[in-house]
């Protein structure tokens, strides 16, 4: 088993592009990908029409803008620009102050103004419209008396736990490594055994005494050992780099990264010894872990939101469960005595993995 190991590891280092693959892709991806997916929603570019040009209305427009949220672009003369602005995409939204703002706000205590959205991101809608309501209220807080405002009987004081900013990258880093080690754990061991047959080594294999379950598991040795190194330098980003919190148990994320490891590596000697073509092999590992990883896991879109076929069909993906661990671990400080549930799913899946690749792979050279 060691010797296989052995063979494995020298054949790995002498291969440029699986060095590549195996320690610079990880972290590349990471890097790109931790910059690039935000739900932040910043610096939304707004139009204003002041039909009012009062201090009251100049203070309005102030608010969104130094909320820094709302950006201002420029300042409209007549409604019909609005939907100009709107349809190029110039603008994405449009904040309309009627002439009688200053004098309903004076009078009533109440004083209406518009906002027209594009609406066709829907997500970034959605959000600047929070956004709005909650600066409007902090505006209506700071112009009206005190005699106005006191007539809520309940004032609710919020607290954010976890995430107390409410930054996507603490949510976004450590689902990414689990992504990410999706797919990188089964593009490289899709290529071992495909590597045999292309190369014409598995005659020599086949002839050595070695089991079939020895060639597995000391195929996977040195696979597993890269892994465990491209999340520990995962980790190291997130936290130095992304300014992740770290507050749970290292020794139980590396504990629960091996039990992953073991599915996803397992589940790409399947590939490679089913489709003995280092190309094939890499493409279908690609479709079988990065799509569903990426939709079906939980990493952007929320499970509960699903359909619920499709929250049926995400138990069957094992990145489901990882992410559930590393977000537990790194955001809750949480320990296996609430993370159990998602260990026993990738228990599960490193015996389904395993026990996948040893069926497949046989010594006979038929």
């Amino acid at each position: 088993m060691f010797a296989i190991a052995r063979k494995e590891a020298i054949q790995l280092v002498r291969d440029s592009r699986s060095m590549i693959l195996a320690f610079l892709l990880p972290m590349l991806l990471i890097l790109v990908f931790g910059f690039a997916i935000t739900l932040d929603v910043r610096n939304i570019r707004l139009a204003v029409l002041d039909e009012s040009m009062t201090p009251e209305s100049r203070h309005l427009v102030d608010a969104f803008e130094e909320s820094g949220y709302f950006s201002v672009e420029r300042y409209l003369d007549r409604h019909g620009e609005a939907d100009e602005l709107l349809v190029g995409g110039r603008v994405t939204a449009v904040l309309v102050i009627p002439p009688a703002f200053a004098a309903d706000l004076a009078a009533e205590g109440t004083a209406r103004v518009q906002l027209l959205l594009d609406g066709s991101d829907a997500n970034t809608a959605t959000i600047a419209l929070n956004y709005a309501d909650a600066i409007s209220h902090d505006f209506s807080s700071d112009v009206l008396p005190d005699w106005r405002t006191a007539r809520r009987s309940i004032s609710p004081e919020l607290r954010v736990w976890y995430n107390e900013t409410l930054e996507s990258r603490n949510m976004i880093v450590p689902g990414l490594i689990a992504v990410l080690m999706s797919i990188i754990a089964a593009m490289l061991t899709s290529l071992t055994i495909a590597r045999e047959w292309e190369r014409g080594t598995m005659e020599q294999l086949a002839a050595t005494p070695v089991h079939r379950v020895e060639v597995i598991v000391g195929k996977l040795m040195p696979y597993v050992g890269i892994g465990l190194v491209d999340v520990a330098l995962a980790t190291l980003v997130g936290v130095f780099l992304f300014d992740v919190p770290l507050r749970g148990s290292v020794s139980l994320l590396f504990a629960m990264t091996f039990l992953f490891l073991l599915g996803a590596l397992g589940f790409g000697i399947f590939l490679s010894a089913v489709l003995k073509s280092q190309v094939l092999a890499i493409q279908a590992s690609i479709m079988v872990t990065y799509l569903p990883a990426m939709l079906l896991s939980g990493f952007i879109y929320a499970i509960a939101n699903m359909p619920p076929f499709l929250q049926v069909v995400s138990y069957a993906i094992p990145a489901r469960y990882f992410i559930t661990i590393t977000r537990g671990i790194f955001l809750k400080g949480v320990g296996i005595e609430t993370l159990w549930g998602s260990a026993l799913g990738l228990a599960v899946y490193a015996v389904i993995g395993l026990g996948l690749a040893l069926h497949a792979f046989r010594k006979e050279l038929a």
